[in-house]
């Protein structure tokens, strides 16, 4: 899993059901496009994207991580993730597909999962392998990428943590994320009032971490993430906002 999906994607664990948590009045921006710097321990290492706009009753979230020429000379990265959703239900909708084509050093990892939100089933396609699994889903389960999204649109209060059903590749998780404090930042998009939360994973593949990962919200209704970092074996992943369209 790429480094900005593991920094902005890991959220949940068992508490009261999703439907208990009144939806936080955000703005729910469509279109939206972020770009991010990728950096280790200080060096630039490539560039992430996240991307979600409508196409009729339906919406499209892209995000992409690609390196830059110096990692590209000895472990080249270019993955992509798309996610096909219903636009009903909590923001940002339905899974419908979500797609994955990993391209990191010489493996490559294509991988698509088609959801049945009213059977609660969702059917797994390795196209690498050939393999194909069916795996029962909660309610409310959403893919890595559209739980980041329903995220941002959740009362964030220091202190408290919410939980959200992911399904990520074979397995489905509940996954608790805590929101720990505020802090103002200044990352190179400008000086931002955020919140700062955690989700409660461990981060793996290319960028595998030893700790968790943090990511820093904007303390307003956009909850636009502004920068994520993760510890990984020697030094720290780090991704921050440069601009898009929010």
């Amino acid at each position: 899993m790429n480094c900005f999906t593991l920094l902005l994607a890991s959220l949940l664990l068992a508490a009261l059901p999703m439907t208990a948590s009144p939806a936080w009045p955000a703005s729910g921006r469509v279109p939206e496009k972020l770009v991010f710097s990728l950096s280790w321990t200080g060096i630039p290492v490539g560039i992430a994207t996240q991307e979600i706009a409508d196409a009729g009753e339906l919406r499209r979230i892209v995000s992409t991580a690609r390196s830059n020429d110096w990692l590209s000379a000895f472990f080249p990265v270019d993955d992509r993730t798309e996610s096909i959703l219903e636009k009903s239900g909590p923001f940002p909708g339905k899974t419908r597909t979500f797609k994955m084509l990993f391209k990191e050093g010489r493996r490559v990892r294509d991988r698509e999962i088609t959801f049945d939100a009213a059977g609660r089933i969702a059917h797994y396609h390795d196209r690498v392998s050939g393999k194909r699994l069916s795996i029962a889903l909660e309610p409310d389960t959403f893919d890595i990428y559209s739980s980041f999204f329903y995220v941002r649109h959740q009362p964030l209060e220091p202190g408290k943590s919410i939980y959200i059903n992911v399904l990520d590749s074979k397995k489905l998780h509940r996954i608790e994320i805590r929101v720990l404090q505020r802090e103002r930042i200044t990352v190179p998009a400008g000086d931002f009032n955020t919140i700062k939360i955690e989700p409660m994973v461990k981060p793996v593949g290319v960028f595998e971490g030893k700790r968790g990962a943090y990511i820093w919200l904007t303390d307003d209704e956009r909850r636009i993430p502004v920068k994520a970092q993760t510890k990984v074996a020697v030094g720290s992943v780090t991704a921050v906002l440069t601009g898009g369209n929010y």
